[in-house]
């Protein structure tokens, strides 16, 4: 099953749980450049140029992650990429799959910017850039 919880449930469900694992699905860059959760464990389900699904996703989750039943929180920008990840563990068997819903930077508002309606970093959830 996978469950939504918004950043703030997604960062009370971390620091309340010592097996919960975050991993942070979005690209190398913006996991560097546009920052990313301290301890977020970093492995892309799209990478550019191609932007296919990473055909190691499950495998590098699995070396991560042995323990099917540990919760698993996932992060994208957006909300998106985050659950078809989640969608790819459970079908690998894993049972506590979170998605975080607004990710990283929340959706676009009128302007098309990011991070000002929702998202990890509008809440003040801590976070860093590599």
């Amino acid at each position: 099953m996978i469950e939504n919880l918004d950043p703030q449930q997604a960062w009370n469900l971390l620091k309340n749980n010592s097996d919960a694992v975050l991993v942070d699905v979005r690209t190398k860059v913006e996991h560097s450049f546009v920052g990313h959760p301290p301890g977020a464990i970093h492995i892309p389900w799209k990478e550019s140029p191609d932007w296919q699904v990473n055909p190691q996703f499950v495998a590098e989750v699995k070396k991560i992650v042995p323990n099917n039943s540990a919760p698993i929180l996932l992060l994208c920008r957006s909300g998106q990429r985050s659950l078809d990840a989640a969608k790819a563990l459970e079908d690998a068997g894993y049972k506590h799959l979170v998605n975080i819903v607004d990710g990283f930077e929340g959706a676009l508002d009128g302007h098309k910017h990011r991070g000002n309606l929702g998202g990890w970093r509008f809440h003040g959830l801590p976070w860093e850039q590599s």
